[in-house]
């Protein structure tokens, strides 16, 4: 076990480097000359001081020139400094990814609480009136977009009922996160919830539960212990996917909700073409994506022991 985590954990290594080199390229193919954006349109410098501006920034360097500079500092723990503010990428998400991270955080528990716990609903009542309106609910969930779902639960919630704030900033608490997370939740549990039932309707087939139901065991343990435990591995399998979703769904939901998170750090670098931002915020992000990936994998022994990952 140790050993798969430690070739795992080399692996992402190159990937990382290799999401860093894409990102770099993308990001630099995109048009408009960032010393003008640092100076600002009206700014009345003239061209040679724009000139020594940009090769002191060293954007006159060849492009693998600049890259390599990047990751030096990259690797020293230096993101760059953002185009617009002057101020270090890493304290810009630093100050902005505690909000995401409640966000999904809280959006990713309650969606594994709806996915598992109506997946199990609905293979206890195959085919009767439960799980039809549970599959009616998961299908709601994968087909409407979370934009309009966000703004559905905005309108009803927050401007007819006024139960719950429209904005979720700071100030409004827990009760400012419940919109937002619900949001993410509903489309994310709908692979969860279809998995668990597919896999809980496979292995109540098994003997080894007919065997534990013959022993007198209480049906919650049979469910519980014997049945659900076995059928989770493909539902672990797609929480890391989920995950990468949720993480995706933010940069939506922020900005529908007015969240300052990296979602909208990174919606806003973008239209103000700040690209050390643009730069860091999707490093971090895919960064953060294989670790969920390699603990998921993690997982799997844990789950099922006859599974050797080395």
């Amino acid at each position: 076990m140790e050993k798969y985590l430690i070739r795992r954990i080399l692996t992402a290594i190159p990937l990382l480097f290799a999401v860093s080199a894409i990102t770099f390229l993308l990001v630099h193919m995109v048009p408009g000359d960032p010393v003008m954006l640092m100076l600002g349109e009206e700014s009345h410098m003239t061209v040679d001081n724009i000139e020594k501006i940009r090769e002191e920034m060293g954007f006159n360097d060849p492009l693998y020139i600049q890259y390599l500079n990047y990751m030096k500092k990259l690797l020293s723990g230096d993101m760059g400094e953002s185009i617009r503010s002057r101020s270090p990428v890493l304290h810009e998400i630093k100050i902005r990814i505690p909000n995401t991270i409640e966000l999904a955080a809280l959006g990713m528990a309650l969606a594994l609480t709806l996915g598992i716990s109506m997946g199990i609903i609905s293979a206890l009542h195959h085919n009767k009136l439960i799980d039809n309106v549970s599959s009616a609910i998961s299908l709601l969930g994968v087909s409407m977009p979370n934009f309009w779902l966000g703004l559905l639960l905005l309108l009803f919630f927050s401007i007819y009922l006024r139960w719950l704030p429209v904005i979720s900033g700071p100030s409004t608490g827990f009760k400012g996160l419940i919109l937002p997370a619900v949001t993410l939740a509903l489309s994310a549990q709908t692979a969860i919830s279809r998995l668990t039932r597919s896999g809980m309707l496979e292995v109540m087939k098994n003997d080894y539960i007919r065997t534990a139901r013959a022993k007198g065991a209480r049906e919650g343990i049979v469910i519980m212990r014997h049945a659900l435990r076995n059928s989770l591995i493909p539902v672990v399998t797609v929480v890391g996917a989920q995950f990468g979703g949720i993480l995706a769904g933010t940069t939506i939901i922020e900005s529908v909700f007015g969240r300052l998170g990296i979602g909208v750090l990174l919606v806003e670098a973008i239209l103000l073409k700040d690209m050390p931002i643009v730069q860091g915020v999707l490093l971090l992000v895919s960064a953060s994506y294989i670790f969920i990936n390699i603990c998921v994998e993690a997982m799997y022994v844990w789950l099922d022991p006859r599974i050797r990952l080395n």
